[in-house]
Formats: C-alpha cells, sequence, structure tokens
C-alpha cells in the first residue's frame, strides 16, 4: 500500500503524509507562514456579524458580573 500524497496548503508542494513533520504542511516554515496568515486575520471563518450595539462577553466581563 502506498503512502497518501498531499499538497501543503502553504505552498503546494507534494509530499507523503506519514512521513510529513508539520502535517499538512511540508514543513515548519509553511505551518508558521498559516498561522501567521490567521493572527493577522488575513484569513478567517465565514460567520455572522455582531449586531450594532451588541458588545460581545468577554472573560473580564464575566468575572466582574460573578463578583
Amino acid at each position: 500500500m502506498s503512502a497518501a500524497r498531499i499538497k501543503c496548503p502553504t505552498c503546494g508542494r507534494e509530499l507523503d503524509w506519514a512521513t510529513a513533520p508539520a502535517r499538512p504542511f511540508c514543513s515548519e516554515r509553511c505551518r508558521l507562514i498559516d498561522l501567521g496568515a490567521w493572527l493577522s486575520e488575513q484569513r478567517s471563518i465565514p460567520g455572522d456579524s455582531q449586531p450594532p450595539g451588541e458588545t460581545p462577553v468577554t472573560d473580564s466581563a464575566q468575572r466582574k458580573d460573578n463578583n
């Protein structure tokens, strides 16, 4: 049985799934590039935005309400 071949989502390089050290990425560098894109909000999961006038509840706001 042959190993599954996949493409790195960052650079497109083909690699073996079983031997890739940073799967699904081909390297630590590609993994960090992808993480940086998420942290800088270049990538996001689509969803409903907050309605005007409503603010999300944060951890600090919850702690104040519980005291």
